[in-house]
């Protein structure tokens, strides 16, 4: 289940919103990865994954960044992923259309947009059942939108040095090699050309030339 959602902006790490828990047994437990949720956002950048799953313990923390904010959520390793990133999608609709234009306010406070629990709680709710027959139909048509989410390790991001924009990086490299081969490719295919009919060219050519200079020449 989802057990805490926090809103952050990425330039600064600047927290916008968060939900209000009422899950108080596990509260000395989910205060820790609470702050493990804050030197996330501190390792964040405009270079970082979109979509992101980090393990840690019992828990997942999984996010979404859109337009420079990013939606958080701290959820059971059992919950389904497909469930998290709905949840997260629908929380970044809503929240752009609040405060969309008063993100990247000056001066603005820590949780500016603490009114938006109520929407966060609502929304939770809904989310919270996986057995409901809309959230079954739901999971059936996202299974391959989360295939290629990537999943990173807690420890490797925070105390490892493991940047969160690793596989951007990683995956403009494959996109350069990519391009590089296909150039390569190209340029061989050429040279084939050119020997396989290149001579019969040349031969034509030169008859070519030589009915002309016959014929016409004179």
């Amino acid at each position: 289940m989802v057990k805490h959602t926090v809103i952050a902006r990425i330039s600064d790490g600047l927290p916008l919103a968060a939900s209000v828990d009422d899950d108080q047994n596990g509260e000395a437990e989910l205060a820790d990865y609470k702050n493990k949720a804050k030197l996330l956002f501190k390792k964040m950048n405009e270079n970082s994954e979109e979509r992101c799953s980090i393990e840690s313990g019992s828990y997942y923390f999984h996010y979404l960044i859109q337009n420079g904010v990013c939606y958080m959520t701290i959820c059971d390793r059992s919950y389904p992923r497909q469930f998290a990133f709905s949840y997260l999608e629908e929380l970044a609709k809503e929240f752009s259309m609040s405060y969309g234009n008063e993100v990247e306010k000056k001066n603005l406070r820590p949780y500016a947009f603490v009114k938006f629990d109520t929407f966060m709680q609502k929304t939770k709710k809904v989310y919270q059942n996986t057995r409901t027959q809309h959230n079954i139909e739901r999971l059936n048509t996202e299974l391959n939108e989360v295939a290629n989410i990537m999943t990173k390790n807690l420890e490797s991001v925070l105390w490892r040095g493991e940047g969160l924009e690793k596989m951007s990086s990683l995956s403009d490299q494959l996109r350069y090699e990519s391009q590089k081969y296909k150039k390569t490719a190209h340029d061989l295919n050429l040279q084939l050309l050119y020997r396989k009919y290149g001579p019969i060219a040349f031969i034509v050519s030169v008859f070519s030339l030589v009915i002309y200079w016959r014929f016409f020449w004179y």
